[in-house]
């Protein structure tokens, strides 16, 4: 079975579960309609199935190469990204003074999670320029805007995120690229950046990279950094690409997965580059950035949760192996039980992060359009969530595709494996999930738990509406929210940051999974023909996990450091 687009779940949670309702009822996203979000889907779903699906496992086994300087990408990738630009994609959610479609960003997730579950590889390379897009909007001067905007969101040329050094992962602020202005509005741009993710390709006239860099009074740390707009070809006076810049690929990283997709090693030698946003405020634009593709990337990693389920299950409903247990059923090993509970929770951890995602993704629609603070504080604190636990599932689901297709999940032409190499690397970039977590109960406790709070009301409500029909699944959904949040109290009164920090993934899972709980009831309440089985099987068998994740929460960092470096070197 190849790829389907989920065309039903995508239609059921805007419809019913994550209020998408809300968003196309504004003044700024009133041209979204059913009829047009309909539209929207399926015409997405159609680019998924038969053009982008086809490359996924060519992607995977030719991989992209570095030949005499020149990146060369895998057969059919080219023309796979002309039908994404050419579609208007790339676009979707872009400004429409610059030829974007103004669409909320909630049909730019679904659409994007289409794209990663058919070929995460290729689709990584529109993510970059939507986020780079969001990047130059909201801080580029109007000379810039009006020279890159244009050309990015046509697809004619592509966007790349440059913050990673040898010596400054996660620690941004250690970074040693150079800024030296050339006395003409521009900057000689001198130093090397590593992981750079579609650094350069052969179907694009130009690749915009945006790097981060520190001028000759930047203080240090990241409060001196500043953002810079560094082109492989020097626009002219007609904005078309010019005289090639002072960069190149050094190398091409060798990964577990994503083989489509170069991830590169880049030197700049006096590029030419231009001041993106104020100096030394160069981590607030590409926080802007940042937190586009932290959705995205979640949403990459559901994407990704749902290609290896759909293999899964063709798998499981072909493959004959044993005596089956039930009668009348369909004779493969989609009969037993563990298979069974195997594939069931692959579909419901799946149907909870999406369901999150979009969640998130409508806070940040309603935010854009009213500029309400509650509705930004909501996208904010979802956020990290998204990123983290759609990456999770991702792995986790990818993982049990494997063990459905017993010994020929290690075996590489099944396509199993693809899918956890692929999807490994989404719980690391972007901010590792740790980091998503830490930022959760730091970052974004600094308001005493407001957001979460408001949001374990909307989760009990729930639960509250459901009593009547639903009364062992609602009061089990209302438990587990108010276990969360007394757990949610008593991280907020912990003054001591590192506290909260060793109990912050389990946290950050365990919110995680309470919001699973609340939208698979929702859906339960709203389809209880369709959509019960699977909201029981998920509210009775996977949120209880949440007790034991926030009785880690709290046990703060002690019995952490209790473990000493020699105890874990004893052999």
């Amino acid at each position: 079975m190849t790829y389907r687009a989920p065309l039903d779940d995508f239609s059921f949670l805007l419809d019913h579960v994550v209020g998408f309702e809300q968003v196309a009822a504004t003044e700024l996203f009133s041209d979204a309609t059913p009829d047009l979000t309909t539209a929207i889907l399926s015409e997405a779903g159609k680019l998924c199935e038969d053009v982008l699906a086809p490359l996924q496992r060519v992607g995977d086994e030719k991989g992209a190469v570095l030949e005499n300087g020149v990146v060369r990408t895998p057969p059919g990738f080219a023309e796979g990204y002309r039908a994404i630009a050419q579609g208007g994609w790339i676009g979707m959610s872009a400004s429409p003074d610059a030829g974007g479609m103004g669409l909320p960003q909630t049909l730019t997730m679904a659409v994007n999670e289409m794209m990663s579950a058919a070929c995460l590889s290729l689709q990584l390379n529109p993510l970059m320029t939507q986020g780079q897009i969001e990047a130059l909007d909201n801080h580029a001067s109007e000379e810039l805007k009006a020279i890159y905007l244009p050309k990015l969101i046509s697809g004619e040329w592509h966007g790349t995120m440059n913050l990673t050094e040898p010596q400054a992962g996660s620690d941004v602020g250690a970074l040693r690229t150079k800024a030296q202005a050339n006395g003409d509005g521009s900057y000689a741009i001198t130093g090397q950046k590593i992981f750079i993710s579609w650094a350069d390709t052969d179907f694009v006239e130009n690749t915009c990279h945006l790097v981060l860099a520190r001028l000759p009074d930047g203080a240090p740390g990241t409060r001196g950094i500043s953002l810079f707009m560094v082109p492989k070809f020097i626009p002219d006076a007609n904005g078309l690409p010019g005289k090639r810049n002072n960069l190149k690929v050094v190398s091409l990283e060798h990964k577990m997965g994503l083989h489509g997709s170069p991830t590169a090693v880049m030197e700049y030698s006096a590029a030419t580059g231009w001041l993106v946003g104020a100096p030394h405020q160069g981590m607030r634009a590409m926080f802007t950035m940042m937190n586009n593709a932290r959705l995205g990337v979640g949403i990459q990693g559901i994407g990704q949760a749902e290609g290896a389920f759909q293999k899964a299950l063709s798998y499981a409903l072909e493959r004959k192996q044993g005596r089956v247990p039930v009668e009348n059923g369909t004779g493969t090993i989609i009969d037993h039980a563990d298979v069974r509970r195997m594939l069931a929770a692959m579909k419901a951890d799946t149907y909870a992060a999406r369901s999150i995602a979009l969640s998130c993704a409508v806070a940040i629609d309603m935010a854009h359009a009213t500029g309400d603070e509650g509705w930004r504080a909501r996208a904010a604190f979802l956020t990290p969530i998204a990123k983290a636990f759609g990456t999770d599932i991702g792995c986790e689901v990818a993982h049990l595709g494997v063990q459905v297709h017993g010994g020929m999940g290690y075996i590489e032409e099944s396509g199993a494996p693809q899918f956890s190499r692929d999807v490994r690397v989404t719980a690391i970039y972007e901010g590792t999930n740790g980091i998503q977590a830490m930022d959760l109960v730091a970052r974004k406790m600094m308001d005493r738990g407001d957001a979460a709070f408001r949001l374990l009301d909307e989760v009990e409500a729930t639960a509250e509406a459901a009593r009547g029909k639903l009364p062992e699944l609602a009061s089990d959904v209302w438990d587990a929210a108010e276990t969360l949040r007394e757990t949610t109290e008593w991280l907020v009164s912990q003054g001591d940051l590192n506290e909260r920090f060793a109990g912050a993934v389990p946290y950050l899972r365990a919110f995680a999974r309470v919001l699973g709980g609340h939208f698979h009831l929702k859906s339960a309440l709203a389809n209880p023909d369709a959509r019960l089985p699977l909201a029981a099987f998920y509210i009775q068998r996977l949120l209880p996990e949440h007790a034991s994740l926030l009785a880690q929460a709290r046990q703060g960092a002690k019995g952490v450091y209790a473990v000493t470096p020699d105890d874990l070197a004893r052999r």
